[in-house]
């Protein structure tokens, strides 16, 4: 039996593509388009208490599954470093 939860295809969108978060990773980017942009949070530190995210990997990945070019990839600094940087990729990665 299968103890994960259903998504009825509500997701949380940003800039009109789905962002889907589980545990320590997240997709952003619609399944249509040639790439998406996945994040994998590798570490946190603790701020007043709280718990953020510090390396994070990012990665170009294709939605393909014939695709066999190799993700592009990445360390970076804090989520918002890694996603504000993901982006970009993204965003040459489906123009091209």
């Amino acid at each position: 039996m299968n103890d994960k939860p259903i998504v009825n295809g509500k997701y949380l969108m940003y800039r009109g593509k789905p962002l889907v978060r589980e545990k320590n990773g997240i997709c952003y980017g619609s399944m249509s388009d040639k790439y998406v942009l996945f994040i994998a949070v590798m570490s946190e530190k603790k701020v007043r208490d709280v718990s953020v995210p510090d390396r994070v990997m990012i990665q170009i990945m294709p939605t393909d599954p014939n695709d066999k070019t190799p993700p592009k990839s990445a360390m970076k600094q804090g989520l918002f470093e890694a996603f504000d940087h993901g982006l970009i990729w993204l965003e040459k990665a489906n123009k091209g």
